[in-house]
C-alpha cells in the first residue's frame, strides 16, 4: 500500500489541475525555477554546517566533550552512551543517524540505551541547520533567544524520553 502513495498523489495532482484547468507542468517548471536562487543563497550555510559537524567529530572533540559531560548525564538521567547522539542531533540529522546505527549495533534497538537513542531521535530537530534555513530566506533580523529556547527544549525532550523509556 504505501508503495502506491507517490503514484496516487502524482496522479492526484494531476487530475485536479486537468479539473481547475492549470498546466501543471508549466507551474511545476515555475515552482522549480524560483527555488534556484534559493539553493543558491542557502547553499553556503548547508555546507558551513555539514563542515562543522565532520570538524567536531573528526577532532575527537566530541569524545571529549561526553566524557566531560557524562556525569552531567547520569544526573539528569540520560544514558552517557547516547551523551554523542544529543550533542550531534542539534546540527546534522545525517550524523545523528550515523550513531544512531552506531548505538543499535553496540546496544541492541530493543535495549534501554537503543530505545532511548530512538526517542531522542524522534523528538528533537536539527536545530541549527533548520535555523540557518529559516533565517537564510526570510527576513527575521532579531533571532536573540531563539536558539537557546531551542536548546533547552531539546534537553527537555531527551530527559522526558530517558525518563518515559525506563516504563517501556
Amino acid at each position: 500500500m504505501a508503495d502506491l502513495f507517490i503514484p496516487v498523489l502524482i496522479a492526484f495532482i494531476m487530475l485536479f489541475a486537468l479539473i481547475k484547468g492549470v498546466d501543471a507542468y508549466a507551474a511545476f517548471v515555475k515552482g522549480a525555477k524560483g527555488a534556484l536562487p534559493l539553493m543558491a543563497s542557502l547553499l553556503p550555510y548547508i555546507i558551513a554546517m555539514f563542515v562543522a559537524v565532520e570538524l567536531f567529530r573528526a577532532s575527537g572533540l566530541s569524545g571529549y566533550l561526553c566524557n566531560f559531560l557524562a556525569p552531567v548525564f547520569r544526573l539528569i538521567g540520560i544514558p552517557p552512551e547516547v551523551c554523542e547522539l544529543s550533542l550531534i542531533r542539534p546540527f546534522s540529522s545525517n550524523a545523528a543517524y550515523v550513531l544512531l546505527r552506531d548505538i543499535f549495533s553496540t546496544y541492541g534497538v530493543d535495549s534501554y540505551i537503543g530505545n532511548c537513542a530512538s526517542v531522542i531521535m524522534g523528538s528533537s530537530d536539527t536545530i541549527f541547520y533548520v535555523s540557518s534555513i529559516y533565517f537564510a530566506s526570510t527576513s527575521v533580523k532579531k533571532t536573540l533567544l531563539t536558539i537557546p529556547i531551542a536548546l533547552i527544549c531539546n534537553v527537555a525532550c531527551a530527559i522526558i524520553a530517558c525518563f518515559c523509556c525506563r516504563f517501556i
